[in-house]
């Protein structure tokens, strides 16, 4: 198992869903913490809101797009390879997985509550997929992954 697939198991039985995982692999990578933003993306979990819809990795994979190029306090603006970014990366997602939804993407599957959820295996080799395309997106705008100063 390489390192980044052992890193996903790990904060998936430390009981992290999938759209905190790829913001917290990229928060680890730049030896950075933010608990609030977990919490706050911890709703887009098990398809936003539990609802087994929109994907948490490609809900979180926007954010960490967010977290390099969107507006975060007031003077400031979204930069102008935001959108393109988000719109590349969704586009990508859906043609890689053959849709945007939970469902569709791991087949009908029950979560197990909220402090037990079991993920299946194929959502650690979306996961792995989907992070490693986010930096190469950011790479090629001209960002340097793990430092957004």
């Amino acid at each position: 198992m390489d390192e980044k697939a052992f890193e996903i198991f790990k904060l998936v039985s430390e009981g992290y869903c999938c759209s905190q995982i790829m913001l917290k692999l990229a928060l680890d990578m730049e030896e950075s913490k933010n608990d609030d933003l977990l919490r706050v993306v911890r709703g887009l979990c098990n398809g936003i809101g539990g609802s087994q819809k929109t994907c948490g990795v490609l809900t979180g994979g926007i954010g960490i797009f967010g977290l390099y190029a969107a507006k975060g306090k007031a003077g400031e603006w979204n930069k102008e390879n935001y959108g393109r970014m988000v719109s590349e990366y969704m586009q990508w997602f859906e043609e890689r997985f053959e849709s945007s939804e939970c469902e569709d993407i791991i087949g009908v599957y029950e979560f197990q509550g909220e402090n037990n959820q079991s993920y299946p295996v194929k959502c650690g080799d979306v996961l792995l997929e989907s992070f490693e395309k986010v930096i190469e997106i950011l790479q090629e705008n001209g960002y340097i992954f793990g430092n957004r100063e």
